[in-house]
């Protein structure tokens, strides 16, 4: 088997390539190696080729994203180590080397808003036709908890601080998103007035209102609807966790 090659592509930048099947330990010596004379060093991969994945990765390179139609148009997945990266010996160089390819899943924070008639606060969106409950995406490094508070101050330009976590709802793929997590926390009960309160993002908000369930089932999408009924039956002692608003 012959010995992994190292190219320079750049100013300071290593690319590495090996045979199929290449021994871990032979890739990290030519990947140290590379890191004497090179900041950086990188190697493109099969992202179908799961071997060669974990070569790349047992060898100290992070996964850092995929390439698409790089290779004579198909996709390659980077890998990179620089100079300035913790020993994979290291407990925070291991962490970091786990972190670059362990899953990370997408979190959204919702807020289950009531009137004193029960209905629940919806907002109508500028993206797509159905309507939904407050909220919005989990910033990286962000307690849900805040995040859901700010995008309501954001969308709304309501103070609302987000409550007791109601509920925790898986969402399969769908729609061209990945599958994501959405934690529901209880925004408690208000008067319907204080819609007058709202100062509506034009580019996310088209317009609020209280809805019973009848009217979240009509305007809503149905695992949405489900999500807010399994919110509400949270608040009296119902399951906590769902997918797509299902027990």
């Amino acid at each position: 088997m012959s010995e992994p090659e190292t190219t320079t592509v750049a100013e300071g930048v290593a690319r590495i390539e090996w045979a199929a099947g290449e021994a871990v330990d032979v890739v990290r010596r030519e990947v140290a190696a590379a890191l004497l004379t090179h900041h950086r060093v990188e190697a493109l991969v099969d992202p179908a080729d799961v071997t060669e994945q974990r070569t790349a990765t047992w060898s100290g390179l992070h996964r850092e994203g995929l390439l698409r139609g790089v290779a004579g148009g198909e996709d390659r997945m980077l890998y990179a180590r620089v100079a300035s990266d913790a020993p994979v010996e290291a407990p925070e160089g291991f962490r970091a080397l786990l972190n670059s390819f362990l899953p990370r899943k997408r979190a959204i924070g919702q807020m289950l808003v009531r009137d004193a008639e029960d209905r629940v606060l919806m907002c109508q969106l500028t993206y797509k036709k159905d309507w939904d409950l407050p909220g919005g995406i989990v910033e990286v490094g962000e307690s849900p908890k805040l995040a859901t508070t700010r995008e309501i101050e954001e969308e709304l330009a309501l103070v609302l601080p987000a409550g007791d976590l109601l509920l925790t709802d898986w969402l399969p793929p769908w729609g061209g998103w990945d599958d994501a997590v959405c934690l529901v926390f209880d925004g408690g009960v208000h008067p319907s007035s204080i819609l007058e309160k709202t100062t509506l993002q034009p580019r996310e908000i088209r317009s609020v209102a209280f809805c019973t369930l009848d009217e979240v089932r009509e305007r809503a999408a149905d695992f949405t609807a489900r999500r807010v009924e399994a919110a509400l039956a949270a608040l009296k002692g119902g399951p906590t966790y769902t997918e797509s608003g299902r027990p």
